[in-house]
């Protein structure tokens, strides 16, 4: 998720990897248990090829005053879920940063969004998932789950993270997930939006 997903990409059994020097090989992400206990560090593109490696991960649905979600396109070019619509940033932590300090660091990254414009960032469900995306790699993550409320819902989008956006009425969209289904949603988001019951 995030700008991991560049380096999400595995070549086939049998051929060179044309990411091995990707800037992803380079970092980590942290290992983790079923129970979400740290087990160390891991490449982030060995996390996100082959069979995966858990690892730790967020997703932060982002809300406005009125109750509506900001649906935010991945940009073409990530290797991992290219185009589809996530709600809204998702990414990892890095060794020592918390879940919250990770979700405001790429909410302005990827968004322009400050702490300024926000004051009730929270971790609300955490849960296991493993998808793969065909030819490509695989997400293999302990996700938490994170929501804000913009009281500013001012946007600098970084169009090399975000394709495009979209504000929609969230009751709406957890009661009629079938008619989104156009949009193409994240897996990890779909997950999160099910269990979503408040």
């Amino acid at each position: 998720m995030s700008s991991e997903d560049a380096a999400a990409a595995g070549g086939s059994a049998g051929q060179a990897d044309p990411d091995a020097d990707h800037e992803n090989a380079l970092q980590d992400v942290i290992a983790v248990d079923p129970d979400d206990v740290e087990q160390g560090t891991v490449n982030r593109l060995d996390a996100h090829t082959g069979d995966g490696i858990r690892h730790r991960a967020f997703t932060c649905l982002v809300y406005d005053t009125d109750d509506r979600i900001l649906l935010a396109q991945r940009a073409p070019n990530k290797r991992l879920w290219d185009a589809h619509w996530d709600g809204t940033v998702a990414s990892h932590p890095v060794e020592g940063q918390s879940q919250e300090d990770a979700t405001e660091q790429r909410l302005e990254e990827e968004l322009g969004i400050t702490p300024d414009q926000y004051a009730d960032l929270r971790v609300t469900d955490k849960f296991e998932y493993k998808r793969y995306y065909p030819n490509e790699g695989v997400e293999w993550e302990v996700c938490s789950v994170l929501k804000v409320t913009l009281d500013d819902a001012s946007l600098d989008p970084d169009e090399d993270e975000i394709g495009g956006m979209l504000w929609v009425d969230y009751e709406h969209l957890h009661e009629n997930p079938s008619l989104y289904r156009q949009l193409r949603l994240c897996p990890w988001f779909e997950i999160a939006m099910r269990r979503d019951f408040s």
